[in-house]
């Protein structure tokens, strides 16, 4: 009799790892699926692993391009910041990464996928978010949910022992004592020793951003070329290195941002579950782009708009966060922010010094400003005896609401 098929989502780590053999144990013929997002891996060895582990088979797909044009992109143009700090770097993936899951799953003409994501954590949710979005039927397993497993895994030393019980291969000597996740957008570090939100991240961790002590005491000026909100071209004009094709310009902006100390953020957030956590984030790249665009929507994008744009933006990013991304809210949100980008076209200019971002010029062919018009010195047109009328009409509804205010104050103090 065959065995039912199971897509693992496989990092190489200790616990898809042990996931890995445990469900080879149970009986199930294992196909590990490995995504690459970005992070720094050695992917043939993962695969090795991984067959050296159990698996029957192995995919490995590089889906840096596609993370970048379809995800990354896409959520900068609504700016996102979730909590008004996080630009989301691990939500932003999940989907991703959960689609292909799907699409192998298919192809292997299973029902069943499993995942590592903890029972604590917002991964859970956005993963099987995401499953059941594209493929209703799904059958999920998520051991860190699942009694059986509970019970015979308590900790990481049961883990070591079960890795040491199968041959596998365990490296805990070198774990480090708070967790990463890391991908193109940005590498997250939490729990651990910096659990503790008192104490200040230590400066050994961080790793894709230098601190501003020891980035380069001099200015880089980066400008950014944008259609229609998506960025075309990455120049530096201090040294003339030019970047067009989607993920070299991305990859480009990391090492900008690495090299100028960019996009270090240490806050204490709200995981959908209702836990508060606390996340150390550095996202290079993406704070530069996030950055440039908001400064190039200054000169082309009407008031009302941007104005609106605003008010919707944290419930976009809430959606990403929660691991709503296959939602219809989340396509309805979509559409109004592709809206709002139509002539966002144009180059926006920042110089970037020792963890400092600062405009430097903005040119659009679709410019709103006008230079006459909003000058101090010459009218342009404008015609200032037109705001009296202006400000009679829309000061009639405080001149209401205030004289009621008096009258019942007025009335109060005669009881």
């Amino acid at each position: 009799m065959a065995k039912e098929k199971v897509i693992l989502a496989y990092s190489g780590g200790l616990d898809t790892s042990v996931i890995l053999k445990w469900l080879v144990n149970k009986g199930f013929d294992v196909i590990a699926y490995v995504a690459n997002v970005g992070q720094n891996e050695d992917f043939n060895a993962i695969e090795k692993k991984a067959y050296a582990t159990g698996a029957s088979n192995v995919y490995v797909l590089d889906l840096r391009k596609e993370f970048v044009t379809e995800y990354i992109f896409k959520a900068a143009k609504a700016n996102v910041l979730y909590e008004g700090k996080y630009l989301l770097g691990t939500s932003i993936a999940r989907p991703l990464i959960a689609k292909y899951h799907i699409e192998i799953a298919k192809k292997e003409g299973t029902l069943y996928v499993a995942h590592g994501a903890t029972g604590k954590g917002n991964d859970q949710v956005r993963f099987e978010f995401g499953y059941y979005a594209l493929m209703p039927e799904v059958k999920i397993i998520s051991p860190w949910k699942d009694p059986e497993w509970l019970g015979q895994f308590e900790g990481r030393s049961d883990m070591i022992a079960y890795a040491r019980q199968f041959d596998i291969p365990v490296k805990a000597s070198t774990k480090k004592p708070y967790s990463e996740d890391e991908n193109l957008l940005h590498i997250s570090h939490e729990a651990g020793i910096l659990e503790d939100a008192a104490m200040r991240c230590p400066s050994e961790v961080f790793s894709h951003t230098l601190s501003p002590q020891d980035a380069p005491d001099r200015e880089t000026v980066v400008a950014i070329e944008f259609i229609d909100g998506i960025p075309v071209k990455v120049t530096n004009e201090t040294d003339g290195i030019e970047k067009s094709d989607p993920l070299d310009m991305f990859l480009y902006l990391n090492t900008l941002g690495h090299d100028n100390a960019i996009g270090r953020v240490d806050m204490v957030e709200n995981r959908y579950i209702g836990i508060k956590s606390r996340g150390v984030y550095e996202t290079p790249g993406g704070s530069i782009l996030w950055f440039a665009h908001r400064d190039l929507e200054g000169i082309c994008m009407d008031k009302e708009v941007m104005h609106l744009r605003d008010m919707l933006m944290p419930k976009y990013a809430e959606l990403i966060y929660n691991g709503y991304w296959f939602s219809p809210e989340f396509d309805f949100l979509s559409a109004a922010f592709d809206k709002s980008q139509e002539l966002i076209t144009g180059t926006a200019k920042v110089v970037l010094y020792k963890g400092n971002m600062i405009g430097a010029g903005v040119s659009s062919p679709y410019s709103l400003y006008n230079e006459a018009l909003g000058s101090m010195e010459v009218s342009g047109g404008y015609q200032p005896v037109d705001c009296k009328g202006f400000i009679n009409i829309n000061a009639i509804r405080l001149q209401a609401h205030h004289y009621w205010l008096k009258a019942r104050a007025m009335d109060e103090k005669k009881e």
